[in-house]
């Protein structure tokens, strides 16, 4: 088609008029939802084949025509001047297309479809939606106009197969996920102390050793003292990628317009690497720390000859290093680190690490790659070119921005898939924590108070699997959650509507499931938060003052010292309303401010496994008219053990009658140390 075709085309569908029914943003079940949709008269029957014919570069009709013969839409290649039951791709410059090489503009005409951009990208998502349209519809889509384009550069999911390794089929299904969903970049967790997943030619004993283990479930693995094995051991659980099939994934990856970003952690979660070279510790022997040794120029060489070979697989501009949550346990006391902070002026281990990301990021930029990492490559000061991953919380994301720094926001509490999505009690174990749908669904990553939210290069889901074993069970925690991260980062946010947006991801779910996915059951699951945490209860208690017989943990305070008595109660997370309490009982007395008769008093109390959180071993209610002499009413014993792994919310408490001003709740330590108490609300009626 000839540009000044496409020209009168578009102008001509502007001031098509809309005179009988079909889609609109409200109907259609397109995910994620497009900037405009213009309604139009009757519908197309999609023909078997369609009639392919391009206006666009040799290289990208090849690119399309091969995929779109991967696809449910028949295409045939032989009458590109088709009048009727066509398909025309074009790439123009026209002023009435987006100006985004990755947004396009959808006709759909009783005669025909067509799909025009800026780019390749921006045609392979126009195919997108269409592809959603023929599985919503059929083979008899309703006639509209769809312009689109995507609101952030970056959007993207993350997956950890360090914890446990699924294999490469499996990533590129999750990668035709992706595409469908418009996300272009794939976050490749390969390498943490639980298996490192890469070939790398230099150091064979990488993938002979530091990539398998003896025991397949990772808390059973930490809790026997981390061993690995050899990859002919009989009961070696792991794996990784060979060159070839890195090479095989990237190029599957490309063609659906994903660019794949390793990550290579470093300098702590390292506890693999040292197992088998452990003259890149400070201890000089494996088992001891979990970071490398930063005062030792051999960290330096093995970093740099593994990220040589890692440069050679992946094209990325950006190479992920981690950077987060090293311990830096060795560094203050060994030798080499010492005599390194000495020399290079660095006051402290903060520093260190500093100036271990800013010679990796120097190595990195001297090979036409950037620096990404965790938002703790900011301690000790942020490398000149470094991007910055924000995962705890929207600060480090924050303060990255307002620097000049590019960021991806990633913020736990929204965007990691691996917390609970539903009611804990009810699902698979996961990591502790709560992020249901529509919390992920509401995030806004550049918000208009962000200073440098023009820096925001988008949003991403992370999956990471120390509970999650199986492929079954991945896409069980990633969908539809990752639908939603991928609204986030296409759609405009004043586009943002929950309740239509889980129609659509309902409609959705039906559509991925015929295709083998496994997703979580959203028709059939409890709305969001815990249900008891969306509204105030009322009782006596509510606004009177509390006095504590022990302190609080300063990092769980929940609103204070009138948390107990608020009328809120918690949410799935323990983070949320709920007032912790460290290695001690709970003693709370509640003031009524007169004697009044009572009836029952009851507390919830969590436990969860994975966070050393117990349920108190016992609990006891006493009551007072004059604040000295207290009586006690009864109380009730905890029967749960706690190893068990379900997250439980109990409430423990009395019933009966009695006359107080003075309500007491003494909740038992269930003796375990380092266990915790976690109490949300002293209920009096």
């Amino acid at each position: 088609m000839k540009k000044n075709h496409l020209l009168s085309l578009l102008a001509g569908l502007s001031l098509c008029a809309a005179s009988c029914g079909g889609p609109t943003a409200e109907t259609d079940a397109v995910i994620p939802r497009p900037a405009s949709v213009e309604k139009r008269s009757g519908a197309c029957r999609l023909a078997s084949p369609l009639a392919l014919s391009f206006d666009a570069p040799a290289e990208v009709a090849d690119a399309l025509t091969a995929y779109l013969r991967t696809t449910p839409l028949a295409v045939r290649t032989d009458d590109p001047q088709a009048s009727d039951g066509y398909l025309r791709l074009t790439v123009a410059a026209s002023p009435e297309l987006p100006a985004s090489e990755e947004g396009y503009v959808l006709s759909v005409l009783p005669e025909g479809v067509s799909v025009a951009s800026r780019g390749e990208a921006g045609l392979f998502y126009g195919i997108q939606t269409l592809l959603q349209l023929q599985e919503q519809f059929g083979d008899r889509i309703p006639a509209q106009r769809i312009t689109d384009s995507p609101r952030f550069s970056y959007r993207g999911m993350h997956l950890d197969e360090a914890r446990h390794f699924f294999g490469k089929e499996f990533v590129k299904k999750q990668l035709r996920m992706m595409a469908s969903l418009k996300l272009n970049r794939f976050h490749w967790h390969l390498t943490d102390g639980a298996g490192w997943r890469i070939e790398i030619d230099r150091y064979p004993e990488l993938t002979e050793l530091a990539a398998w283990r003896p025991i397949e479930g990772w808390q059973p693995w930490l809790d026997a003292g981390r061993p690995y094995c050899r990859r002919d051991d009989p009961n070696a659980y792991g794996g990784f990628y060979t060159k070839d099939d890195i090479r095989e994934v990237v190029a599957y990856a490309d063609s659906l317009h994903i660019t794949v970003i390793p990550e290579i952690e470093m300098p702590g979660h390292s506890e693999e690497v040292l197992a088998v070279y452990p003259h890149l510790s400070c201890a000089g022997k494996p088992h001891v720390y979990d970071d490398f040794c930063i005062g030792n120029d051999a960290t330096f060489e093995f970093l740099e000859n593994v990220l040589e070979e890692v440069m050679e697989l992946f094209p990325s501009e950006y190479i992920h290093v981690g950077g987060d949550e090293a311990t830096k346990k060795g560094w203050p006391t060994c030798p080499k680190c010492r005599a390194r902070m000495q020399r290079e002026g660095l006051k402290d281990v903060d520093e260190l690490q500093s100036y271990a990301v800013h010679r990796l990021e120097a190595f990195l930029n001297a090979r036409g790659r950037r620096l990404l990492g965790w938002d703790e490559i900011l301690q000790g000061g942020l490398a000149p070119n470094a991007a910055v991953m924000s995962w705890r919380g929207e600060s480090g994301g924050r303060e990255a921005a307002a620097s000049g720094h590019p960021v991806v926001m990633v913020p736990g509490s929204y965007c990691y898939l691996d917390k609970y999505q539903g009611n804990p009690s009810t699902e698979p174990e996961a990591l502790e924590g709560s992020v249901p749908l529509p919390k992920t669904y509401m995030y806004e990553p550049a918000p208009q108070d962000m200073p440098g939210r023009e820096r925001v290069l988008g949003v991403q889901a992370n999956l990471w699997t120390e509970r999650i074993a199986t492929p079954e069970y991945a896409e069980y925690m990633l969908y539809p959650r990752v639908f939603a991260v991928a609204e986030i980062a296409w759609s405009a946010p004043e586009l943002k509507d929950y309740e239509d947006f889980r129609r659509r991801a309902l409609m959705r779910i039906d559509a991925v499931r015929a295709k083998g996915y496994n997703t979580f059951d959203l028709a059939g699951s409890v709305r969001g938060e815990r249900p008891e945490s969306l509204e105030e209860v009322r009782h006596l208690a509510v606004g009177c003052p509390v006095t504590y017989a022990s302190e609080w943990y300063e990092g769980y305070p929940a609103d204070g010292p009138g948390s107990l008595t608020d009328g809120k109660l918690g949410s799935w997370t323990y983070g949320y309303r709920w007032l912790g309490f460290l290695n001690t009982d709970v003693e709370a007395t509640v003031d009524l401010g007169a004697v009044k008769p009572i009836r029952e008093v009851k507390a919830d109390f969590l436990q969860w496994r994975s966070a050393f959180i117990g349920l108190p071993k016992r609990v006891e209610i006493a009551v007072s008219t004059d604040g000295e002499r207290f009586t006690v009413l009864g109380g009730e014993e905890n029967d749960l053990p706690f190893d068990d792994p379900k997250l439980q919310c109990r409430a423990f408490g009395w019933t009966g009658e009695a006359e107080a001003r003075y309500v007491r709740c003494h909740a038992f330590s269930h003796g375990h140390p380092g266990g915790w108490l976690f109490i949300d609300e002293i209920i009096v009626n």
